[in-house]
């Protein structure tokens, strides 16, 4: 059983960073393909940024040359840089790993991590 688990959040203020952590109880960075979504209240989940297992990455239009996704195969952990953060930004940010995916479909994704919150003020 897969399990991934986020840590990082916090609040700042705008034009602040954070670095999101998503650690996997398993060496599964090489073989699926790793997304962070953000869902705020009363919104739908959404896409922030996507990994595959070569390395190739996508962002939402939204965060591009602001946020960066990476990962650390033999640490297990995938990781989000966020800069120049905006309040639109305050979500709840969550990590997760698909066989077959992309962040434009949440739903093909396998595993979910609980979660951490991003809070930015204006």
């Amino acid at each position: 059983q897969v399990q991934l688990v986020e840590s990082g959040g916090g609040s700042v203020q705008a034009g602040g960073s954070l670095r999101l952590s998503c650690a996997a109880s398993t060496d599964i960075l090489h073989n699926y393909y790793m997304g962070w979504f953000r869902q705020a209240p009363g919104k739908e989940r959404e896409g922030v940024a996507g990994i595959d297992y070569s390395g190739s990455t996508s962002y939402a239009d939204s965060v591009k040359g602001r946020f960066t996704i990476s990962k650390d195969s033999a640490k297990n952990t995938l990781y989000l840089q966020m800069n120049s953060l905006k309040p639109e930004d305050t979500a709840m940010y969550y990590c997760a790993a698909g066989s077959l995916a992309t962040i434009s479909y949440p739903n093909w994704f396998n595993y979910w991590g609980q979660g951490t919150q991003v809070t930015v003020s204006s």
